[in-house]
């Protein structure tokens, strides 16, 4: 792991911010991926009533996940699958190290898991001396430049196809300057071959896992799990618990959910069940934790649990649109990062709930209708009460407060914030007020709006009264 220091939210967003083309570029592309999965959305008459739908079902999985994971656990171990339970990160890298050391793997192929991006599974098995090489596309290509995925479905959505030209030239030998991204794929896919017809063992994420049957969904578009799973003597699954549904006719309602929200499409290109391994292979499913069970006892939070890792809360959010996924300092960025990360860490993660601007727009999009703005608001509340805000912002929110509290203080404030800024700008319009960064100053008002209301209210009732 990297000692290098973290930057938090706002110091990372405006090194993002320096190449401003790049920002709008970003911005714009990722509100196109918005606008397509409007567009998909209203193609289907029941669309609220499936959200509700599946919200309600979430609902029901975490209010009986004990009864729901000792099913799902039966049924699997019926199936032929062997299930391990995880307590934290650690706990699950170890397990998936151990199953390789038992088949002797020195190499393994993994195709798209958040969750093992949130253990550092990759840099746990690199110290092992383990190569792991990730086959979705995207993955592929942070991979090779040696940097994390910045979006949860479009891992490397940050670069653009110049700057992949470049890294598989460094890389895969690609001819320089070739940015066609037909012939750029095309060279991924024969890199990626041979890594599929050697590799002893392959993991996958989990997308859904059905208590009833005890077998497990992977949804992508690019067939690279099942080239995994189907060619390696083990296949490995993680899965955090929060995955399950209840049964397997609940699984079209999140189906036509999912990939409408991730990218506009009816659905994603494949959508692969495991229930059984194959005569003479194996399937392992690791179960994890991780901070859940104490998400799942935060009341204001535990709703942030049904979260389906669509990402259509970052196509939309502004903040994340022109900030960068990068700026999040964590495996999943976004709203619905900035909501489950200060679980995770407070102290760590304290700067993102405040990366938002409470507009609502990942709410109104999310599929499984979490609350996400009123979270970020209510982890603002939490966190500066357990004192994990910046002493400056803590000490400004206080006297806010009291200025707030009190009429007479208000209005001797506003006074002289009026006085200041017209006839002292520069005491305002300063280096040392990061509000006057990207702003400019506003025209100073003659009058507070207490003072205007108060005269016109004057004059309202002595016209009343002539």
């Amino acid at each position: 792991m990297s000692s290098k220091k973290t930057l938090d939210h706002s110091q990372a967003a405006s090194v993002f911010n320096k190449d401003e083309a790049r920002v709008n570029w970003h911005d714009e592309t990722l509100w196109f991926v918005r606008e397509k999965r409007d567009r998909s959305a209203n193609q289907i008459a029941d669309w609220e009533l499936l959200r509700e739908t599946a919200s309600k079902i979430k609902n029901n999985v975490l209010s009986n996940i004990h009864d729901y994971l000792v099913q799902f656990e039966e049924k699997a171990l019926e199936n032929g699958i062997v299930v391990h339970w995880a307590a934290d990160g650690k706990e699950h890298n170890e397990i998936v190290h151990s199953i390789l050391q038992k088949h002797n793997v020195k190499q393994m192929v993994k195709s798209k898991s958040m969750l093992t991006e949130e253990c550092h599974l990759n840099d746990y098995l690199a110290e092992k001396g383990i190569e792991v090489i990730d086959s979705d596309l995207g993955e592929y290509i942070v991979q090779l430049r040696k940097e994390p995925p910045s979006h949860i479905v479009l891992p490397a959505i940050h670069l653009k196809k110049e700057d992949v030209s470049e890294t598989f030239h460094e890389h895969l030998g690609t001819e320089k300057g070739n940015f066609n991204p037909q012939y750029l794929t095309e060279s991924a896919r024969h890199s990626l071959r041979n890594t599929f017809l050697t590799r002893k063992a392959a993991l996958t994420g989990v997308n859904f896992a059905i208590a009833e049957t005890g077998e497990f969904v992977v949804c992508t578009n690019e067939g690279n799990a099942d080239m995994g799973a189907h060619l390696a003597d083990v296949h490995i699954a993680s899965m955090g618990f929060e995955k399950l549904i209840p049964q397997r006719k609940h699984l079209g309602v999140f189906l036509r959910l999912l990939a409408r929200s991730a990218t506009g499409q009816p659905i994603t290109t494949f959508s692969s069940h495991f229930k059984k391994p194959r005569d003479g292979k194996e399937i392992h499913i690791v179960i994890v934790d991780n901070g859940r069970s104490t998400q799942l006892g935060r009341e204001d939070f535990r709703n942030s649990l049904k979260c389906i890792r669509c990402g259509a809360c970052m196509n939309t959010c502004p903040v994340y649109r022109r900030s960068g996924g990068h700026s999040y300092h964590n495996a999943v960025a976004g709203p619905i990062g900035s909501i489950l990360a200060p679980n995770l860490d407070m102290s760590k993660n304290a700067d993102l709930p405040f990366a938002s601007t409470l507009c609502g727009s990942c709410t109104n999009v999310c599929p499984v209708k979490i609350d996400i703005h009123d979270q970020l608001y209510k982890w603002r509340q939490v966190l500066v009460k357990e004192g994990h805000t910046p002493a400056s912002k803590t000490i400004a929110m206080k006297t806010m407060a009291a200025v707030l509290a009190n009429p007479t203080v208000f209005n001797i404030a506003g006074k002289s914030g009026r006085f200041v800024m017209k006839n002292i700008p520069a005491m305002v319009n300063n280096k040392m007020n990061k509000w006057y960064d990207q702003r400019e100053m506003p025209e100073v008002p003659e009058e507070s709006f207490r003072e205007w209301y108060k005269k016109n209210s004057r004059e309202s009732k002595a016209k009343d009264n002539e």
